[in-house]
Order: C-alpha cells, then sequence, then structure tokens
C-alpha cells in the first residue's frame, strides 16, 4: 500500500481531476486507471463519485477491483 502528502494544485478540483494528473505520471498509473468502472474512490472514508469535489486537507482513497469469497 503507498500513501503520499501533497498539496492539491489548482487545477485539480475533483477526483477527476486528480486521477487525471495521475495518470500522466506514467504506465502503472495510467494502467491502475485505465478503466475507472472498476475502481473505486474514498474521500475522508466516504466512498465518492468521481466528480466529488476535492480540498486540500481531504484524504483520498483508491480501490482496485478485489475478488474474495
Amino acid at each position: 500500500m503507498g500513501s503520499e502528502d501533497c498539496p492539491l494544485a489548482e487545477n485539480i478540483n475533483t477526483v477527476s481531476d486528480l486521477v487525471n494528473v495521475l495518470k500522466a505520471r506514467g504506465d502503472g498509473f495510467a494502467g491502475a486507471f485505465a478503466n475507472l468502472d472498476i475502481v473505486r474512490v474514498a474521500v475522508n472514508q466516504e466512498h465518492v463519485p468521481f466528480d466529488h469535489p476535492l480540498c486540500n486537507e481531504d484524504e483520498v482513497a483508491f480501490f482496485p477491483p478485489v475478488t474474495g469469497g
């Protein structure tokens, strides 16, 4: 599990904006966010849609698809 603390750039207003910035970081990020239909996101420990607004102090967590029984 990885984490990063960083201030939001002026062009990041929503979770989708953040995803686009992360995708531009490289192939690993681009692959992880290639199909957003299977990725879930939480802001401040509450599940939200990708158009959810962000503030500098928000905690954002992305959840990849999982399997289990």
